[in-house]
């Protein structure tokens, strides 16, 4: 009986991170599009929400990462996965009250790698996909940053002879598009941290190898699309007004440039940060008019959070998991 009841709960949790990961990193796919203007509120947040769905049901590379790639299966218990997503859970819930988009995807593997720890040591760790998951780290601030600026960088050399009419005009109804290019890529990368982490918990369950079944899909990308309908306004304003000023233009070179690393990460299952891809595409097109377009200092707060969510997440997941495997 006590073991039906933790999975229940564990799968609770999951549930309640894909919200939390939808509400948080919202402004990962409506920021731009909303900051200027180009649609309202509303009608990006519902966009947001559907296309989240729909991406979220089209792939499980990263949902396999996440299930079977960090930490072995057969060396953990129900308690292990129910620490990791309770400490992802606190922090996300703690960065989105103060506005700080951080990556969500990370919370949950750092998580996992301290309950892992808590639980089996070191041995239960799988070297190759946390190697995934450090090319994540390292390689999507770079490329959202530099795929950026080369993104408006292609987009002044084509329209240099363009009158600004031409561009704001154009870009208004094109921006519309990467946003929901940009909210899809989101969807099939971030929802199916969810999907592994409910598939892992299924197969400690079951004594099984981790398999990502229809239903799970189905479950963790609806409420990452609910978390994203509801969005996260502070989260929003940073990302959207306080990096750099934006118009239609800029906001299609910087989402079409993070949806196209999202897109390859997801299709290698890479469980990459939406969150850092989106961030430093805004802030590589912002550079591309000056270094001082950039509001350097709020960067730097998010930099901070990124950085925070590593050992906070770790220690909360192996803290969480040592305690809740005294009662349980």
């Amino acid at each position: 009986m006590l073991d039906i009841t933790l999975l229940v709960v564990t799968i609770l949790l999951a549930l309640t991170y894909a919200y939390g990961n939808g509400i948080n990193d919202a402004a990962n796919a409506i920021a731009t599009v909303v900051s200027t203007r180009v649609l309202t509120p509303a009608l990006a947040i519902a966009m947001a929400g559907v296309l989240n769905l729909v991406g979220g049901l089209t792939g499980t590379a990263v949902a396999k990462t996440i299930g079977a790639g960090i930490v072995d299966p057969a060396g953990v218990t129900q308690v292990t996965v129910m620490a990791a997503i309770l400490a992802s859970v606190v922090w996300v819930l703690v960065a989105t009250r103060f506005g700080y988009p951080i990556s969500v995807s990370h919370s949950l593997v750092a998580g996992l790698v301290g309950a892992g720890l808590a639980t089996a040591g070191v041995g239960v760790l799988i070297a190759s996909g946390l190697f995934k998951v450090l090319l994540a780290l390292a390689f999507s601030p770079v490329l959202g940053f530099f795929v950026g600026m080369l993104a408006m960088w292609s987009v002044y050399w084509i329209f240099r002879r363009s009158t600004s009419y031409t561009v704001n005009s154009l870009f208004g109804k094109l921006q519309i598009v990467s946003a929901a290019f940009m909210a899809y890529s989101h969807g099939k990368n971030d929802a199916q941290n969810s999907m592994g982490i409910i598939a892992l918990a299924w197969a400690v369950y079951w004594g099984q190898s981790v398999a990502v079944e229809l239903w799970m899909v189905f479950l963790a990308a609806g409420v990452i699309s609910v978390g994203t309908a509801l969005g996260g306004w502070r989260v929003i304003r940073t990302l959207g007004l306080r990096v750099t000023d934006l118009r239609p233009v800029n906001g299609f070179a910087a989402e079409t440039a993070a949806g196209a690393v999202i897109e390859a990460a997801s299709a290698i299952g890479l469980p990459i940060s939406t969150t850092h891809t989106i961030s430093t595409s805004i802030m590589g097109v912002g550079a591309t008019r000056r270094l001082s377009a950039v509001r350097w200092g709020v960067t730097r707060d998010i930099a901070t959070a990124w950085l925070v969510t590593y050992p906070f997440c770790f220690v909360a997941g192996w803290a969480l998991s040592r305690l809740l495997g005294t009662f349980l």
